[in-house]
């Protein structure tokens, strides 16, 4: 007698789970949980770094973020406007810029600017080291937004422009004000992907250098688990990016399917 479909179905279902289940069972039982908790769970060791690694770490990620978002943000949309532009020159300049910097990693950016520039030129970036940092940063998030903001824009329909000019409004009043605005609202999911990428991106700024008040997340768990030689800070770094990660991406989810319903 044949299986029907939707019992065939519901057993490779429980299969799955069963599988799932067991696997994490083995790994469960696998580990030396009391040697995992001596490297990477010393409470006392913990306790010692508050406030600091929120007043301090914590904070400085953050505003380290918020900045190079910002910063990339207004690169971006401008790179963008110019990729769409009529005028070759612009075109030519915003495409190398955004190839140049999507194909280099952010790593050797952050280097140049706080290095390499400086070296070159002779001149000193403002609020160095950190600046310098996040100016490369900026410089990259740029690039990646560039491209998002452009197909944004272009998403929008074209009969908004059209609309837009028999008004009466001129080429950059319809770009500004109708465009954007619409290209933005349809762009608001990847935009918030690039915040939570840059956040974790912060951990690069390290190798333009810091002090002890500029240490954001990453720098500070590392240079705690080599004065402590133990790990247990680098998991208390992994807990607050996540804290702050995780409600970020389940609100991109959210307006990924409001958005969806919407059309």
């Amino acid at each position: 007698m044949t299986m029907r479909r939707t019992t065939r179905r519901t057993l490779v279902r429980g299969v799955l789970y069963a599988a799932f289940v067991a696997a994490v069972i083995v790994v469960v039982l696998a580990a030396d949980w009391q040697r995992f908790a001596q490297y990477f769970l010393q409470w006392d060791i913990a306790r010692e770094q508050f406030p600091e690694i929120i007043t301090i770490a914590l904070k400085n990620t953050l505003v380290f973020t918020v900045v190079s978002f910002v910063g990339g943000l207004l690169v971006g949309t401008l790179m963008a406007l110019m990729k769409l532009s009529s005028i070759r020159p612009y075109r030519w300049f915003a495409t190398a810029y955004i190839e140049l910097f999507r194909g280099l990693p952010a790593l050797l950016t952050i280097f140049a600017f706080a290095y390499m520039l400086p070296i070159a030129f002779g001149v000193k970036l403002p609020f160095a080291p950190v600046g310098a940092g996040l100016l490369g940063l900026i410089v990259v998030a740029g690039a990646y937004m560039a491209e998002v903001i452009r197909a944004g824009i272009q998403a929008v329909p074209k009969g908004q422009t059209e609309a837009s000019r028999s008004l009466g409004m001129s080429p950059l009043k319809t770009t500004f004000f109708v465009i954007l605005p619409q290209g933005l609202r349809i762009i608001i999911p990847p935009l918030t992907n690039e915040f939570v990428l840059l956040l974790k991106d912060t951990s690069l700024l390290f190798i333009a250098g810091s002090t002890i008040f500029t240490k954001e997340l990453t720098t500070f768990a590392r240079d705690a688990t080599t004065t402590n030689s133990n790990g247990t800070v680098l998991v208390m770094a992994a807990m607050l990016y996540l804290l702050v990660t995780i409600p970020l991406t389940r609100v991109v989810a959210y307006l990924e399917r409001r958005m969806a319903r919407a059309r």
